[in-house]
């Protein structure tokens, strides 16, 4: 656990971190020793309560209770003091027992490190259970690929299975690499990435993810991504690196913690020394400071705190939300304007021709001199007008350029072919029709001489409006979408979604100035959401960086603090909810620990209390306080329906 501050190798802190953890082979043997120590505990309570045996008789029976109990904390203290850790908890819980025992109230010394024994061993295993839901994605990894050779199948690890193989899924099996369905037609459950549980078909052609789970049929697939490149991978990457980065919360609950142990330790020596040297009753003062000491260990808020945003991270894996970091988790809880790309963000982008507008041609033959120019694209648009065409042009191309922002120039068969929006005509003095109202034209000049347009729509995803509407729900006070689109298509998309603030027909440097605007005018957070390489340059600038992890370009993922595994903008509000979800349930920690803690310390130091209020004040406290952070784990509270 981050933010505990201990070097790994048994530091003895009761911070989460796993360095002092009961394992499971363990757990037989520390229930055996809390049995044993808690008969020799009620030993000596009914020596000294009900049979007022003398001290030297009740010594012996305390002394081993202790023993057994707390060895292991009262050495991991000593290997503390040696490491320079000398204020953690075990030290302080060392120093209150051991000072009960010299002033004679041997029940409490003994209580004192049961129940802080017992309550250690309920937190760990509440944060161990956190971490089990975490390493659950471990499953996704699938250890094994049937790959097909020479019309058999070999069982290999799936870094073995080269870019181009074929693999065979069968059902109830977990897909181990990406790839595309080239025979057979099932259904998958991809709930594991996406966190939808609405079972996918595929067939012939479809694009499958690896993690997702073949249900009904055997299908073959050929693998597109090398193992270290699949979704899966990239996927426990990040799920890994986030857990590195620390919350500007977290980073501050370090710093406290460094201050407030040496500060509470000053303060409970002056509440021994100074009523001491005034002339009060040494032992009444002694064990009051010691009492303060007990509750005042700060580790209810060193465990909870990154504990809360571990959790929110592992709950946002379920819904298919990838936190790079709790730093970002906690920068989502203060967005205040969500600027969106449109094509692949907030439309499908898949275009399809709508209407073909041919002036000197036939439309066939438009047609196909716009699939010449653009063969050379990976645009949408390009391989939309391509896969219209039918075919490819029998002319190879000999020259082309790409123009962002504006469109394609080629030379094929000594042709000089235009294809792009009105911008770029009017850039090269070609007179055009005017861009069609339903959607995006792609206008075409062959030497200089216009012959023609052509329509194509993008339909908005089926929840973009869901999408922008939850955003304000979610009080996110502005929306804005760029596009290098054309602007009457643009506006068109922005109105029907309810879209504030629309800017279209933009070059990838026009975005990020204007995304540069609408940061230094933003009141708050600001966050992009874009799915191309040329959107990779905004998503780095952004406060936060949304990416479509399925669609989205590799660069745009790598610029990106938060990646969208099944491409849905709807889950942008999930995540602010469960960002504010985990900041309430952090600041809830904060106020009880410290309000109690605070509570506490005042009644010893006042003699009201005794050393069984501090046992709560200090473990009590800490668990319950583990115990609220892991309902950050809860995604049915975020949304708006339980997982099954």
């Amino acid at each position: 656990m981050s933010g505990c501050g201990c070097d790994g190798d048994g530091c003895g802190c009761n911070c989460g971190c796993g360095c002092h953890d009961h394992g499971e082979g363990d757990e037989k043997m520390f229930g055996t020793r809390m049995v044993a120590g808690g008969v020799l505990f009620a030993a000596g309570l009914l020596m000294h309560l009900v049979l007022g045996s003398p001290v030297w008789m009740q010594l012996p029976v305390f002394l081993a209770g202790y023993i057994v109990v707390g060895y292991d904390v009262v050495l991991d203290a000593f290997r503390g003091v040696l490491r320079g850790h000398v204020l953690d908890e075990n030290f302080l819980m060392f120093v209150a027992s051991a000072g009960a025992f010299a002033i004679g109230e041997f029940p409490e010394a003994v209580a004192v490190m049961l129940f802080f024994q017992v309550g250690e061993w309920f937190e760990h295993r509440a944060v161990r259970r956190t971490r089990e839901s975490i390493s659950a994605l471990m499953d996704l990894q699938s250890d094994r690929a049937n790959l097909l050779v020479d019309g058999h199948v070999e069982r290999v690890h799936p870094s073995e299975v080269p870019v181009g193989a074929r693999i065979v899924v069968r059902p109830g099996e977990r897909v181990p690499l990406d790839g595309t369905v080239t025979e057979g037609c099932s259904t998958l459950d991809t709930s594991a990435l996406t966190g939808e549980p609405l079972p996918r078909d595929v067939s012939p052609g479809s694009v499958v993810e690896s993690g997702t789970v073949n249900l009904s049929s055997r299908i073959v697939l050929e693998v597109s991504l090398p193992h270290h490149d699949s979704t899966v991978s990239r996927l426990l990457r990040l799920v890994e690196e986030s857990v590195a980065r620390k919350a500007p919360v977290e980073r501050f609950i370090t710093r406290f913690a460094r201050w407030y142990t040496p500060a509470v330790v000053l303060a409970a020596l002056l509440v021994a020394t100074v009523p001491i040297c005034l002339g009060h009753d040494p032992v009444t003062w002694v064990y009051r400071a010691l009492t303060f000491l007990v509750v005042s260990c700060p580790c209810a808020l060193v465990v909870s705190i990154p504990l809360s945003y571990y959790c929110g991270i592992g709950a946002g894996s379920r819904l298919g939300i990838l936190l790079k970091g709790g730093n970002y988790l906690e920068a989502l809880s203060r967005v205040d304007t969500v600027v969106f790309d449109k094509t692949g963000t907030l439309t499908e982008g898949r275009f399809r021709v709508a209407s073909v507008d041919p002036v000197s041609v036939t439309a066939d033959e438009l047609l196909r001199t716009a699939a010449v120019a653009e063969s050379s694209s990976n645009h949408p648009i390009a391989l939309s007008v391509v896969e219209a065409s039918g075919t490819r042009d029998d002319h190879p191309v000999e020259r082309y350029t790409e123009h962002p922002g504006r469109g394609v120039e080629a030379v094929s068969g000594g042709r000089t072919i235009l294809a792009g929006n009105r911008a770029m005509m009017m850039e090269h003095g070609i007179a055009c029709n005017r861009d069609g109202d339903s959607g995006t034209t792609v206008h075409v000049a062959v030497d200089g001489t216009y012959i023609g347009s052509i329509t194509l729509d993008d339909s908005p995803k089926a929840d973009a409006a869901e999408a922008v509407s939850s955003l304000a729900t979610c009080g996110v006070r502005r929306t804005v979408m760029l596009s290098g689109d054309s602007p009457d298509v643009c506006r068109r998309v922005g109105e029907a979604l309810g879209v504030d603030e629309v800017h279209g027909g933009l070059m990838p440097g026009d975005k990020t100035r204007i995304l540069e605007d609408v940061i230094s005018g933003s009141r708050g957070t600001v966050a992009f959401v874009g799915d191309g390489i040329n959107d990779a340059p905004s998503l780095a600038r952004a406060d936060i960086g949304i990416a479509m992890g399925g669609l989205g370009s590799d660069a745009a993922i790598e610029a990106a603090d938060m990646v969208i595994m099944d491409d849905s903008p709807s889950r942008i509000a999930t995540a602010i909810r469960l960002s504010r979800r985990v900041r309430g349930i952090v600041v809830q920690n904060i106020v009880f620990a410290l309000g109690a803690k605070v509570l506490i310390m005042v009644l010893a130091a006042a003699g009201a209390v005794g050393m069984w209020a501090a046992v709560f004040g200090d473990v009590g406290v800490a668990a319950i306080a583990v115990l609220n952070a892991a309902r950050c784990l809860d995604t049915g509270a975020v949304s708006g329906r339980r997982e099954r």
